[in-house]
């Protein structure tokens, strides 16, 4: 049986007269690709348990613009990101969460020069903040003592700093946090990012993503957390090839929540 999932739009919320706490950006990956639709399931769900009115764009979300933006072309990015800012502009959207963190760096850091100025929050960021505030409580249930690893998406890391909230989250889930030997500020890029994506790979002897499932399975991990859609499929795709995927899992922070919670 599929779950039914409370999921207002901006347009359903406005015409109750409402404004929702938080504008819960999907993007593209939470969207379409299947295996990060269960991260944006596991996060929804976390924002029922805890009671956080929250709404999303629906069909009238967009790209951001991130990987036209990485691959050079500035002005198809320019147009995606216009379009966005008139209907983000139009409901008078003040705070954006959002669980990928190439949607977060764009929106955040990119838009307000476009006149898209608004409060970006990482689902990380905001998932400490629920736990901060006491609307949401964890106990490590089934990852109580469980080795995990995180690795750090560059968008969230390097650029813009944010290397804390997750591992707190990973904590207070009464698992054991084992760093990698390329982490934080040094961390490691899965090779996705900079619309690498969505291309293929050039010669070489080796795939990045790889190397960077490497780094992690030295860290003899039960669980490689992540905090975005693409280093997920690239770690996935890493434990795959390294065929480990029996016993070691990729799964996203919310998912970690999620399923501590039992939701």
């Amino acid at each position: 049986m599929s779950e039914v999932l409370n999921v207002p739009t901006m347009a359903e919320m406005l015409g109750q007269g409402k404004q929702p706490e938080v504008l819960f950006w999907v993007g593209c990956a939470g969207s379409f690709d299947d295996r990060a639709k269960r991260i944006t399931k596991a996060f929804v769900r976390i924002l029922n348990r805890a009671n956080v009115e929250f709404a999303v764009l629906g069909t009238e979300e967009s790209c951001t613009g991130d990987p036209a933006k990485r691959a050079g072309n500035e002005f198809l990015f320019q147009m995606q990101a216009m379009m966005n800012i008139e209907v983000l502009n139009a409901y008078e959207a003040k705070k954006i969460v959002t669980a990928c963190p190439h949607c977060f760096n764009t929106l955040k850091n990119e838009y307000p020069e476009l006149g898209g100025k608004y409060e970006v929050i990482h689902h990380t960021e905001f998932l400490k903040s629920l736990l901060d505030s006491g609307r949401l409580t964890i106990e490590g249930g089934q990852f109580k003592g469980k080795r995990i690893t995180f690795h750090d998406p560059c968008y969230l890391g390097r650029a813009n700093n944010i290397y804390e909230a997750p591992r707190d989250l990973i904590q207070k889930l009464d698992a054991e946090l084992v760093e990698m030997k390329r982490s934080k500020a040094n961390g490691l890029c899965c090779g996705a990012g900079g619309a690498q994506m969505f291309k293929d790979a050039e010669k070489g002897n080796k795939e990045i993503n790889i190397e960077r499932t490497e780094d992690a399975l030295e860290t003899k991990p039960d669980i490689i957390a992540a905090g975005c859609p693409f280093c997920n499929t690239m770690m996935t795709d890493g434990v795959k090839n390294k065929e480990k995927e029996a016993e070691v899992k990729v799964l996203d922070i919310a998912e970690l929540i999620a399923n501590a919670q039992d939701l």
